[in-house]
């Protein structure tokens, strides 16, 4: 069995990887409660951002963690088609458990049917990304372990989604963001706890692309789109503010003598 290690550069991924996932669950809550105060194109666009908010920030979280990920005795590839069909994924999936919520007529059913299908969501990107992991061995996995993994990512959904119907205060949303994120990281690590590798040494190259050359960029990448994402959405004015906007425009009545 090789040795594996999750953490190559110290706490650095971790810590990274976490701020992230905090990151997209808090821009994702954001705008689906603003979606839930719109309505017509205004939710629908809305949705797509927090779709893509929180598809991003797990799938970034995920991958930088991955960085620190280490097998000792092989180097370590990614298949770049099925590492772009894990984001594919985590984005469509995720996007199919917000629109339940943002125009589910029952609120607890659609929190149900959110909760499950971004968790399972979350949980596929997990392990797809995993299945485009490349080294000389073989790569098992602990089924117990697999199955908490993916009821943390199920509960931790269902939770984030909740807390989008019912919290409304950008303070709520920043603790609900930091436990989303808290959750998000246990998924991944305890699904990494459950991976073993029994390596066989060899000296073929490897298919696929390192981390440095595709993950990091990437990521990169992908995290600015949520920093910039971040400030749109804090400048953006909220439907009150609009409103309220609206009503100091409209020119004053003369009262009636």
């Amino acid at each position: 069995m090789g040795h594996l290690d999750h953490a190559t550069f110290g706490w650095l991924t971790p810590v990274l990887s976490y701020v992230m996932a905090c990151i997209g669950a808090a821009l994702g809550l954001r705008c689906t409660v603003r979606a839930l105060g719109a309505s017509g194109r205004s939710r629908r666009n809305w949705l797509l951002t927090a779709a893509s908010a929180i598809g991003t920030g797990i799938w970034t979280m995920h991958f930088v963690a991955m960085l620190g990920f280490s097998v000792s005795g092989t180097d370590i590839r990614y298949d770049v088609p099925l590492t772009m069909l894990s984001l594919l994924v985590a984005m469509v999936v995720v996007g199919a458990g917000v629109f339940a919520v943002g125009y589910g007529r029952d609120r607890g059913r659609a929190l149900v049917l959110g909760g499950l299908t971004t968790g399972l969501g979350v949980a596929s990107m997990h392990y797809l990304g995993m299945a485009a992991l490349r080294l000389h061995g073989d790569v098992t996995y602990d089924p117990v372990l697999v199955g908490i993994s993916v009821l943390i990512a199920v509960v931790a959904a269902t939770a984030a989604l909740w807390a989008a119907l019912n919290i409304k205060s950008p303070i709520a949303v920043a603790v609900a963001s930091l436990v989303m994120g808290g959750a998000v990281s246990s998924m991944h690590y305890t699904g990494m706890i459950a991976v073993g590798v029994r390596v066989s040494p060899s000296g073929d190259v490897l298919p696929g692309a390192t981390a440095m050359q595709f993950i990091f960029p990437l990521a990169v990448g992908l995290g600015s789109y949520l920093f910039l994402t971040s400030a749109f959405v804090a400048l953006s004015p909220t439907a009150g503010e609009r409103e309220a906007s609206a009503s100091a425009q409209r020119p004053v009545e003369s009262p009636l003598r």
